[in-house]
Formats: C-alpha cells, structure tokens, sequence
C-alpha cells in the first residue's frame, strides 16, 4: 500500500477566500462534541495516537488527518445508496449561492452578500455566475416598471 505524504496548508488558495463565517449554536455544539471525542480517542489509544494533527478538526479515532478526497467520494457514495443523481461535493457550493439568492431575498442578501459568503475577490465573478438565477428579481423589476409606464 502506497502511503500519501499529506501537504498541509493552514492558508487559504487567495486573500479573499480567507474570511470569517458565523458560527451558529448548532454548529459549535458539534465542534465542542467532536473535539472531547478527539480527547477520549487520545487517551483510549495513548501513543498509538497521532499528536501531529492536534489542532485540526477532521481527524479520525488515531488521530490521522481525513483528506479532502475522503469527503468526495464518500459524498459520491451517498448519492449511489440513495438514487440520486451524480454531482461533485463542490457542486453544494453552488447549491447553496442558489438557495441563497433565492430564497435570501426576504432577509436582504444580495450578491454583494453571496461574494463575501464564496470568498469571491471581485463581484463580477459572483455576478456572472449567480445573476442568471435571480429570475424573482426579474420579474419584480418588470412589475415596478409596469406599475410606473402606462401602456
């Protein structure tokens, strides 16, 4: 079996993907589970426990560092146990810019919004990609606009 020499970077691919997310009480409740489970697995395995990775989250029960191609075809196997169609893990990204231009109307996120959440340097590249889906702003701009012009 071939060992993987694992690179890691605590950095991120640009400046602006370097950002800060909110962290909901869900959300910090897990982390808090994850990490005292991290504890029990140091003193349940001692030594055989990998210390290098002791500031990470997504280690398993040795302590090894789960690889971001774990994530990907795990997600892939979901998908197959359940009868859904094909997408990549990073498709979600999309998904979720989606659902937020969307249905993030009513609580005022906007574009400008979803760059800062994607980490996107310049808003026209969020633009570009996301501005064709927000077919409800369409539709209420052709309505204000019919509400002004008399025909």
């Amino acid at each position: 079996m071939v060992q993987k020499k694992i690179d890691a970077k605590d950095g991120a691919k640009t400046k602006s993907s370097v950002r800060a997310l909110p962290l909901t009480e869900t959300l910090k409740v897990r982390l808090l589970e994850i990490k005292e489970k991290q504890k029990m697995y140091q003193k349940k395995f001692k030594r055989s426990y990998i210390k290098e990775w002791l500031d990470y989250v997504m280690v398993d029960e040795l302590g090894n560092l789960i690889l971001p191609d774990y994530i990907s075809s795990s997600f892939k196997l979901v998908l197959e146990k359940n009868n859904l169609s094909h997408i990549r893990f990073h498709d979600l990204r999309h998904t979720c810019a989606s659902l937020l231009l969307n249905k993030g109307k009513q609580k005022g996120v906007d574009l400008k919004d979803i760059q800062a959440w994607l980490g996107h340097s310049d808003f026209s590249t969020t633009a570009n990609i996301y501005s064709h889906l927000d077919a409800t702003s369409k539709a209420n701009s052709l309505s204000a606009l019919e509400g002004v012009v008399a025909l």
